[in-house]
């Protein structure tokens, strides 16, 4: 069998409807994870928690503009992100509209200073594992996508 049959077999799940699902899941998850306190903002924040505690990590978005696609710090910092990561078989997914995202989980802390959301982890509550819809979607996805060579997949926020 060739790399082309295989790769030929393979569900390609490109269409619109699965990635706009996509979307709409990232966006309760994100939704229920604030509402549980169960999301941590920041690039910094997300890499001491990683750090600490792996294990409580359920899922990780990293977002940037295009504006941030030139500042290199931060994109070392994705790169470190991305391969802890796939170290520690968290799913992992890209949004390139910090506006929606803002929208989503507020774009501020309750001291009134902007929050950094270029990296938002969703953590398990407790010691049962978080039983979410939303997460179970996203990482079907976040699988389906590694299945065409796609590890850190982009997605769209809804409208």
């Amino acid at each position: 069998m060739t790399l082309e049959e295989t790769q030929g077999q393979q569900p390609v799940p490109a269409s619109e409807d699965w990635m706009q699902g996509a979307g709409k899941a990232l966006h309760e998850l994100l939704v229920s994870a604030q509402r549980r306190g169960c999301l941590t903002a920041g690039v910094y924040e997300s890499a001491k928690l990683m750090n600490v505690d792996p294990d409580n990590v359920a899922f990780c978005v990293l977002a940037a503009d295009e504006e941030d696609e030139g500042d290199i710090a931060l994109q070392i910092h994705f790169t470190l992100i991305q391969a802890f990561c796939c170290e520690n078989d968290i799913d992992i997914v890209r949004v390139s509209d910090l506006p929606k995202l803002a929208a989503a989980v507020g774009s501020s802390e309750e001291s009134g200073e902007p929050r950094d959301l270029h990296c938002i982890l969703i953590t398990n509550p407790n010691e049962d594992a978080w039983k979410d819809p939303a997460l179970e979607k996203l990482n079907s996805f976040c699988e389906e996508s590694r299945n065409i060579n796609e590890w850190v997949p982009t997605i769209a926020l809804p409208e």
